[in-house]
């Protein structure tokens, strides 16, 4: 990660909005009407979707997709004005929580502001045509970086919003710009504010192979972390999908797990999460209800910040679309206070200042211990969602599990396994590091 970046973005629980479709009217006034609500299950920073004008030539859908901009100095009057988001930030920031904006600095709606302005900024075909070098992105086309006018331009937009009040930048396809772009955005950004938030939507591995195998720039996750405090985790993402169908052993993704280990900076900060708005909601893509929730809680439970996406407490199964008003289904908030136990975890003192192991190769199910100081954590994560007993490395006894309240016995160092997962907090009986050596080390010897 970034040299400066604070230790507390290690453990930041963040809340992703979609404005369109949060509330009835889908208003900045809707969103700050939530948010005593969204601050009372433990975030920490409300991640806004793209808040400025969406373009209408080439939309997709009846609305337009938010990642396709017009303008990026000025907001949606979909959503209100900018005394209305003022007043949002205000209010966010009242309640103690970070309020984060989209930045879309790859690509632009095709009736963007810079379109007439500056058509020397973006991809050209033969025919000096703006193009998008993605053909399924076709309600957009590409700003062409490296430029130095385009650069200084987004830089003082960014420098707009800070001094407006927002505090950290979700920048799309972050792997897509130059390096030296988002070095130099960050250190003017941190002369107007410090601390804030960078959070890079880095790209699938095989979308950074196509790139470069045809000619385009993309950056690796380990470059991105020169300039940035989090990236997302799509460097493994396709194999944890496996691993959720039941395509793929859980060891495969344990063993990258430990892989990022390896090759990223030391403290690296992974941003974990098991949907968001361009994938599957887990209540639909698990197999079952618990393994979703035991996939989840692993999720929080693993080293990095963790993401809520809207709609997540209450079950959603359905993504809503980009195009379209298509409002989240809100109900009784039924894994509100799972989602809560999770977020607050994340502040415990084995969580902020320990140590993080996985201790076996996920069967029967998941286990992974926080050891700090005085303190130690025991996670077990029943992804599988099998029956029968587990070994597990705690002291016999009786134990409150943290997310279920339950009474937890251990007899003859085993228990029975959770219907989804659970939190034990006690000494362990012997030392992690004694149990989960690096599968990189141990499974392909001959």
């Amino acid at each position: 990660m970034a040299k400066d970046t604070p230790k507390s973005f290690k453990n930041a629980v963040i809340y992703e909005i979609y404005v369109r479709n949060h509330g009835p009217n889908g208003t900045f006034s809707d969103v700050q009407a939530d948010l005593e609500r969204i601050r009372s299950m433990g975030v920490d920073i409300i991640w806004l979707m793209p808040i400025h004008p969406i373009g209408k030539l080439n939309k997709k859908g009846s609305l337009g997709c938010p990642y396709s901009i017009s303008d990026y100095r000025e907001v949606n009057p979909e959503y209100g004005t900018k005394a209305d988001f003022k007043a949002l930030i205000e209010q966010a920031h009242q309640l103690g929580l970070k309020a984060m904006i989209d930045v879309v600095y790859n690509h632009t709606a095709h009736d963007s502001v810079l379109v007439n302005q500056h058509p020397e900024w973006f991809h050209q075909d033969e025919n000096g045509k703006p193009v998008t070098t993605v053909p399924d992105w076709s309600d957009v086309i590409d700003l062409k970086h490296p430029n130095p006018n385009l650069s200084n331009y987004l830089i003082e937009t960014l420098q707009q919003w800070t001094t407006f009040g927002v505090d950290g930048f979700r920048c799309d396809v972050a792997s897509l710009l130059p390096l030296s772009f988002w070095e130099t955005a960050r250190k003017a950004i941190a002369e107007v504010k410090p601390d804030v938030i960078w959070l890079a939507e880095s790209v699938h591995a095989s979308f950074v192979e196509n790139r470069r195998m045809n000619g385009l720039s993309a950056l690796s996750d380990g470059e991105i972390y020169q300039a940035f405090d989090l990236t997302y985790d799509y460097d493994i993402w396709p194999i944890w999908q496996a691993v959720v169908k039941e395509k793929a052993p859980t060891s495969r993704y344990l063993e990258m797990l430990r892989f990022q280990n390896s090759i990223y900076p030391e403290n690296f900060i992974k941003m974990r999460c098991v949907e968001n708005h361009d994938q599957p909601r887990i209540m639909r893509f698990a197999p079952g209800i618990p393994q979703a929730m035991a996939w989840t809680a692993f999720s929080a439970f693993n080293k990095g910040a963790f993401l809520i996406y809207a709609g997540q407490e209450s079950g959603e199964t359905h993504r809503p679309s980009l195009f379209d008003i298509d409002k989240v289904t809100w109900g009784n908030y039924p894994y509100q206070n799972f989602l809560t136990k999770l977020a607050q975890l994340k502040k415990h003192p084995a969580l902020m200042n320990g140590k993080f192991f996985m201790i076996n190769e996920g069967e029967p199910a998941i286990q992974a211990v926080w050891q700090a100081p005085g303190t130690s954590l025991l996670g077990v994560f029943n992804t599988q969602h099998q029956a029968g007993d587990i070994s597990v490395p705690l002291w016999d006894g009786t134990y409150a599990d943290i997310l279920s309240d339950h009474p937890v016995v251990i007899k003859n160092g085993s228990t029975s396994l959770p219907e989804s997962a659970m939190i034990l907090e006690g000494p362990l009986s012997r030392s992690p590091e004694l149990f989960f050596s690096s599968l990189l080390d141990t499974h392909y010897e001959s």
